[in-house]
């Protein structure tokens, strides 16, 4: 990696854990000049401004990691249901970089951004999408090799899903890590039903 390439990856990472923990429009240029030490001019060398960065942030940091980690889970032979369980038990449970009193970057950013800035819209609905069409194909999967009743809609269930995950992420703020726990069992029972 060039020295370019690394200063870089070194903003887009720094300015990524400042916006998880403050917010994107409570993190200034100048927060993230000061976490990485690195010039106005360096930052402006690689980005025309801070929405680029945060656009940068969602493509080049939060989708390549987020994504594959979702994916593994679903990706896997076996039972469908037990799949997703594990998914989600991982992101609310084992995800080294999100922190319950943050919630989860992605749903923050939607909470924030979506509304007030279209690229950003688009940019974190990919994201979203991405998790939905994979849970989606999964379950269909399980349908055609007759795991799960075709009575089942997978679109209707990819949404509810990825719904309960940014409530759950949210309660975690304000109830602690023992809202998971709660939450994981009754999700269990709901999958328990997709028979």
């Amino acid at each position: 990696m060039s020295k370019a390439s690394a200063t870089r990856l070194n903003i887009l990472q720094a300015a990524f854990d400042l916006i998880y923990r403050k917010g994107f429009q409570a993190t200034s240029i100048d927060d993230i000049i000061a976490t990485t030490h690195v010039t106005k001019g360096a930052f402006f060398y690689h980005f025309k401004n801070k929405e680029e960065m945060g656009l940068s942030i969602i493509n080049e940091i939060m989708y390549p990691s987020m994504i594959p980690f979702m994916l593994r889970f679903l990706e896997r032979p076996g039972d469908v249901r037990k799949n997703i369980y594990e998914m989600m038990k991982s992101l609310l449970l084992k995800a080294p970089s999100f922190k319950v009193e943050f919630g989860c970057p992605a749903v923050n950013l939607i909470e924030e951004m979506a509304p007030l800035n279209e690229t950003f819209r688009k940019a974190l609905s990919q994201l979203v999408v991405r998790w939905q069409k994979a849970i989606e194909e999964a379950l269909i999967k399980a349908q055609a090799a007759g795991d799960i009743s075709a009575q089942h809609n997978p679109k209707a269930i990819s949404m509810y899903i990825t719904s309960t995950y940014g409530g759950i992420r949210n309660m975690g703020k304000v109830f602690g890590r023992g809202s998971y726990n709660q939450f994981l069992k009754e999700f269990k029972k709901y999958l328990d039903t997709l028979n």
